[in-house]
């Protein structure tokens, strides 16, 4: 593979990750908007961005398989064509039915995107630097996380209509068109004129995977539930403004961002299921100290200590799960992420009760709970990994 091509697919897996980011991140600051729209209670709005998650994890799901019969190349430039398609809908269909299938089409595009970017990552790079290259990616979420807060923030600020900060995100997939139509993709069990053939190798899982799969979903519906809620409750408990709200949210993703940059480097020099037990500990804590404090600066300074080291804690799991196995297949590289992308498709269905009976820190509170999980699976990994046989070799 050439240098050019390489790097074209590590941008394409970059954007992914931003795509979905931004998808995700901004529910939380335009749902209230939306529900107006609609003339909706906020509680039954944030079900219907369940359609949006449904959406993620059936595309993720099927894309196991449907990798190894439509080659990607063709997959991204017909989701771009979904993605056009579903952002018309949402200016120019005024009711809540096109709404949500259009909700649902995004999240599609979001999860057989994201699932690509993944593949490909695991795919290019090995060993430590696969890890490394993971982290690097994912800041892309985080960093679509701390820009997209504000963009919706402006963009509502300035009353005008909720779908323009899903016109910005289109943006995002218009760069990934545009660097699909120039790049070479691997096609699986397959030879393509345009494309290099990978033949996949059988691999058998342990119960370290199903441990990493545990914490995978508990981390991001407890991540999600938490980042989702925190405005309502900002605003609601705290008497905090919309503004300010968006804020904590920026100063989260983009401490996340910044940590995840750190944590590419740092992550060579340490053994990755000590690394990543160690955060997910450290942000239990951090996110326990946010739940009982009240004052708004020491919020931020913890929301974004809470951030950096939660940073590394998703790809890690993601990169010690594709280290349980010689050679990590798209379908133990699918299967953490699909489990993870469970977690994204409860967090309204779990948390929106809560909610609607104790409240917005409720849900929150939750949240905590779940990284304590995160925690215990990442711990119990440790007797039964085996990224240290797999795991050791670094392709400079």
């Amino acid at each position: 593979m050439t240098n050019t091509n390489r790097n074209l697919l590590t941008w394409i897996s970059f954007l992914s990750y931003a795509l979905t980011g931004s998808l995700i991140i901004v529910t939380g600051i335009v749902m209230g908007d939306i529900a107006k729209y609609f003339d909706l209670p906020i509680s039954s709005m944030s079900n219907t961005f369940t359609f949006l998650n449904t959406g993620i994890l059936i595309s993720i799901f099927l894309n196991v398989w449907l990798m190894e019969i439509v080659p990607l190349k063709r997959q991204l430039i017909f989701g771009f064509c979904l993605m056009v398609l579903a952002i018309l809908g949402l200016m120019f269909g005024h009711n809540l039915a096109i709404f949500s299938g259009c909700m649902f089409v995004l999240g599609v595009v979001s999860g057989i995107t994201m699932s690509i970017g993944t593949y490909l990552i695991t795919h290019i790079y090995e060993g430590k630097q696969r890890g490394s290259r993971l982290l690097f990616t994912d800041s892309f979420f985080s960093m679509a996380g701390m820009i997209f807060p504000v963009i919706s923030a402006a963009v509502l600020a300035r009353h005008l209509e909720w779908y323009w900060v899903y016109v910005a995100i289109g943006g995002i997939y218009l760069a990934i068109f545009v660097l699909t139509l120039m790049a070479k993709f691997p096609v699986l069990g397959k030879k393509d004129e345009e494309e290099f053939e990978v033949i996949p190798e059988k691999e058998k899982w342990g119960l370290g995977v199903v441990f990493l799969a545990i914490a995978a979903l508990c981390y991001i519906l407890g991540q999600l539930g938490f980042v989702s809620w925190i405005p309502e409750y900002a605003t609601k408990d705290l008497g905090m403004s919309i503004t300010d709200a968006g804020q904590l949210v920026s100063y989260f993703w983009g401490a996340y961002m910044v940590g995840m940059w750190i944590f590419s480097v740092l992550l060579k020099k340490f053994d990755l299921q000590r690394f990543v037990m160690v955060l997910a500990a450290l942000a239990t804590v951090l996110m326990y100290w946010f739940n009982k404090d009240t004052d708004a600066k020491t919020l931020l300074y913890v929301i974004s200590t809470l951030g950096f080291f939660s940073s590394a804690i998703y790809t890690s799991i993601i990169t010690l799960g594709s280290q349980q196995t010689k050679a990590a297949s798209p379908k133990l590289v699918n299967f953490i992420l699909l489990c993870g992308t469970i977690g994204t498709m409860l967090t309204f269905v779990v948390t929106s009760p809560i909610v609607d009976k104790f409240g917005a820190h409720a849900a929150l509170v939750t949240a905590n709970g779940l990284y304590g999980v995160v925690f215990v699976m990442c711990f119990l990994v440790g007797f039964v990994t085996k990224h240290r046989i797999y795991g050791h070799a670094d392709a400079e």
